[in-house]
This record gives structure tokens, C-alpha cells and sequence, in this order.
């Protein structure tokens, strides 16, 4: 499949990510993720557990489970479901199930995150961890968020976003074209998930290694955001 590339409010190319191109990417990823990514994401996954521990409800839908690195630090109590659209990384996760007896896991499905298939207000919260710069349409992942956690409900996200300026943004600008071999936006900005003008983030934290990544927490508005998007 050709590369195609999008340029809205950038002055610079940027290949369009397909749910081939992602799965594609997390086929070759599935075996070396955990060594690659696993200690540089821990503290994220780490900090966003935490956050979903302390809210209230137990229905979780974790979105991108990937190899499953968070479920084991879930709260029993919690009742957790992980979707991805790679069926090689929910192998792994179903692996990790199985060897560390994680009897919260109450499900894993190989789903696409746009368009999943839970009804309504499944969720009390969902919770994407270095997802939303992976997934095709960020604003559409974040519509079906909206869609299937109960109004006052939570989402969270932690994820890499784009310096707005100095290196990193040089460099990230200049990956930005390798976004489909690579498998995810090295540009993605935090506009690219949500409409600041129309979401209220509750809380935004930086994350370890050196704020590399961010933690966002947004309370839920349901469906009025998702007829919007």
C-alpha cells in the first residue's frame, strides 16, 4: 500500500497511518516490545494504573493492552478488559494472563479502538497508554472512548506529545513522514486527540523519563462529544 500523507495545520509531510500499516508495525514489534518499550513506558503505565486504582467504578476497558505490561498492576477489585488490534501483541498478553493468574482480566479482544463493539456506557473508565498516537483518527478514538464509558465516567490517556519547539521538535518534525514504518506519530500533539475548545482536561501530569510523556485525565461528557466528532 502507497504512503499517503496529510499536512492540516502542519507545514510539514506526514504519512497517514491505516489499521494495515498498525498492524503491520505491531507484527514486527510483538516479539522485542517489552525490552524495547517496556522500561521507557513503565513509569506511564505505572502513574495511569494508579489514577484508574483511585476512581471510582470497576468496569475498565484498557485500550491498546499491547503484550498486557499494566494488567498486573490493577486492583483486584477492578474488572478489566483489554482490546488491540494487533492479534501477535494479544497473544503475548493472554500469555501473561495465564502465567500470572490475573483474575481481574476478564477479557481480551482483538478490536479496532475506532470502532469498537461494547454498547453504550460499558465502562467506568477507559484508559489508553501510548495508543492515541498510534491509532489512525485520535479524535475518533476519542469519540468511542466518550462513547463507552458511562457519562462522568473517566478516559485517560498517557502518551508521547510534540515539543512545540527547540531539538525534539526538530527531530520529531523530521520523523514525521516515517509514521506508518514506525507505528505511530513522533508529531502528535495533544490538539490531534481532543478539541481544547470543547474538553476540559481535569489534570495533566508529566511523566518520567524527563516528562517524555504526559498523563491526561478528562471527566467523561458522553455522547455530545461524540455527535461532535
Amino acid at each position: 500500500m502507497s504512503i499517503r500523507f496529510d499536512t492540516p495545520d502542519r507545514d510539514h509531510p506526514r504519512a497517514v497511518l491505516d489499521a494495515e500499516g498498525v498492524r503491520d508495525a505491531y507484527r514486527r514489534w510483538a516479539g522485542v516490545y517489552d525490552l524495547v518499550f517496556g522500561g521507557v513506558s513503565a513509569h506511564g503505565r505505572r502513574r495511569a494504573v494508579e489514577e484508574v486504582n483511585r476512581l471510582p467504578g470497576s468496569r475498565v476497558l484498557e485500550v491498546g493492552v499491547g503484550t498486557g505490561l499494566a494488567l498486573p498492576r490493577y486492583r483486584p477489585e477492578k474488572r478489566v478488559i483489554g482490546i488491540d488490534l494487533s492479534r501477535e501483541m494479544l497473544e503475548k498478553a493472554a500469555e501473561r494472563v495465564r502465567t500470572e493468574r490475573l483474575s481481574h482480566v476478564v477479557g481480551l479482544c482483538e478490536m479496532d479502538a475506532e470502532r469498537m463493539a461494547f454498547a453504550d456506557g460499558s465502562f467506568d473508565i477507559a484508559v489508553a497508554m501510548f495508543t492515541a498516537s498510534v491509532v489512525p483518527n485520535a479524535r475518533t478514538l476519542f469519540a468511542e472512548m466518550s462513547r463507552v464509558v458511562r457519562p462522568s465516567g473517566h478516559l485517560l490517556f498517557v502518551n508521547h506529545f510534540a515539543a512545540e519547539s527547540g531539538v525534539r521538535w526538530w527531530v520529531e518534525r523530521s520523523m514525521a513522514p516515517l509514521a506508518r514504518l514506525l507505528g505511530w506519530h513522533p508529531d502528535f500533539a495533544l490538539s490531534d486527540l481532543l478539541d481544547p475548545q470543547q474538553v476540559r482536561v481535569e489534570a495533566m501530569e508529566p511523566c518520567q523519563p524527563a516528562g517524555l510523556f504526559t498523563l491526561v485525565r478528562v471527566r467523561n461528557q458522553g455522547a455530545l462529544l461524540a455527535a461532535a466528532a
